[in-house]
């Protein structure tokens, strides 16, 4: 696995190491599985994949639904056909709960009661999702307090668990099922000099404004079953997009937004890294960094 934050430079250390080892990638991002959504994303075009196999790009429409267990199983077969070609599975991204799930196993969560969560959306159109967050609050208070009381879409889902089965989301979230029967050498792309990554990210965010993102998202909200709460439209960027082009806020406002909003990101992923157990952290805007990776997956490999 190649994990790291956004704009840390994933794309193409993935590639120069595939390149280099006859390695394929899988995507571990849960962004990049949706078509149509590859400015915003900061996608790999087809230049940067060429002669380099990419997986879980493109797999799905916006506004269809990839959870973390679709991203295990679709994982696990990619890994097992990589591997039986004879090639090295790169796993890169940098959607940590997915690479959590892959290397420690699932909650065993009951499936979606869509008669219930739309009760519950009906309450909240009501009340208000702060009221929602209250009432989390008084039935799973550990879950809640993770939460922010505007978080639609994980209070939803909270309160269904529990009224759906009498159990709190955060006791689920404490059962897991076994990990992945690999093993898995884990590079954590951790940049020293923040400035930079900093700055690399308000560089990226303006680039994708010229690429014609704002026109990427134009086409998204004029498609049928367009829901600015679904899962795709919450990536960064996109949300502030949205409100940008719905009125809500200032050219300037939504600039600004987005830089923050992605820099925040960067440092949630950050933060989930130094949590990970047996991650190898090499600084990727160092000049060794490429051979540094080779030189800790040739080791790996080299272990019976």
């Amino acid at each position: 696995m190649i994990l790291g934050p956004t704009a840390s430079g994933k794309t193409a250390l993935g590639v120069a190491l595939a390149k280099a080892l006859s390695g394929e990638v899988i995507s571990i991002d849960s962004a990049l599985v949706y078509r149509g959504m590859n400015i915003g994303t900061a996608k790999p075009t087809e230049q940067e994949r060429a002669g380099v196999p990419h997986h879980l790009i493109d797999i799905r429409d916006p506004f269809e639904s990839y959870s973390a267990a679709d991203f295990v199983k679709d994982a696990e077969r990619l890994i097992a056909k990589i591997k039986a070609a004879g090639h090295l599975p790169l796993i890169v991204g940098g959607t940590m709960l997915y690479a959590k799930a892959l290397k420690e196993g699932l909650n065993d969560m009951p499936a979606a009661d869509v008669e219930l969560r739309a009760r519950l959306e009906e309450k909240a159109a009501r009340l208000g999702w702060p009221a929602m967050h209250e009432e989390l609050a008084q039935v799973d208070p550990a879950t809640a307090a993770r939460l922010y009381p505007t978080d639609s879409q994980r209070i939803s889902r909270a309160l269904e668990v529990f009224y759906q089965t009498g159990t709190p989301l955060s006791q689920y979230q404490a059962r897991r099922t076994q990990g992945s029967s690999y093993t898995f050498l884990t590079i954590g792309l951790m940049p020293g000099d923040r400035a930079r990554l900093h700055e690399r990210i308000r560089q990226r965010f303006l680039q994708m404004i010229e690429a014609g993102f704002l026109d990427e998202v134009k086409a998204l909200m004029a498609m049928p079953g367009f829901d600015r709460n679904s899962p795709s439209m919450r990536a960064v960027g996109y949300r502030q997009a949205i409100d940008y082009l719905s009125g809500e806020i200032d050219y300037e406002r939504f600039v600004e937004a987005g830089i923050a909003a992605t820099r925040q990101l960067a440092k949630r992923q950050m933060t989930w890294m130094r949590s990970m157990p047996e991650l190898r952290l090499i600084d990727p805007f160092k000049d060794d960094a490429l051979a540094v990776s080779l030189n800790a997956i040739e080791k790996a490999r080299a272990v019976p």
